[in-house]
């Protein structure tokens, strides 16, 4: 009776501390790959809205520097050929200073009211030499994405 019991806990094992750590570490490199294949998956949402406006942009100005007005007007949306007749279009775009040359600086596409809309942004080059920035609207109609608005 005179004894005493020490009570005493056994030492535990630095396992679970370790497997703890790796499993963290592990927990925290899938996160960091989830994050980096998300910022790829954006990347190459955003470059796939940007190709067709682009396209339809670089094809639009393209007809309009070498003079194919016809094939340019076939690019316009609705609303902008309403304002304009094939051949009003054509005399419009041949007057004096004419474009002869050009370069797409950005190229932006954003959603308003639930329909997407592009922005491009090119330097026309006209005769003579002068240059000019431009803002160049592009919007998609019947599933093709269309030269909208005033683009000179």
């Amino acid at each position: 009776m005179g004894r005493e019991h020490v009570w005493s806990r056994p030492a535990r094992p630095r396992r679970p501390v370790r497997t703890g750590l790796v499993l963290g570490a592990f927990g925290l490199g899938m996160c960091l790959i989830g994050v980096a294949g998300l910022g790829v998956w954006n990347v190459q949402v955003v470059m796939q809205a940007n190709g067709p406006v682009r396209k339809t942009a670089d094809a639009f100005l393209r007809e309009v520097a070498t003079g194919d007005t016809d094939q340019a007007y076939e690019k316009l949306c609705r609303q902008a050929r309403s304002r304009w007749s094939v051949v009003g279009f054509g005399s419009w775009v041949r007057t004096p200073p004419q474009v002869t040359g050009y370069e797409i600086t950005d190229v932006s596409v954003a959603t308003k009211g639930g329909r997407p809309r592009g922005t491009v942004r090119v330097r026309v080059t006209r005769d003579g030499g002068a240059s000019e920035e431009r803002t160049l609207p592009v919007v998609q109609e019947d599933g093709k994405w269309r030269v909208c608005g005033d683009p000179f």
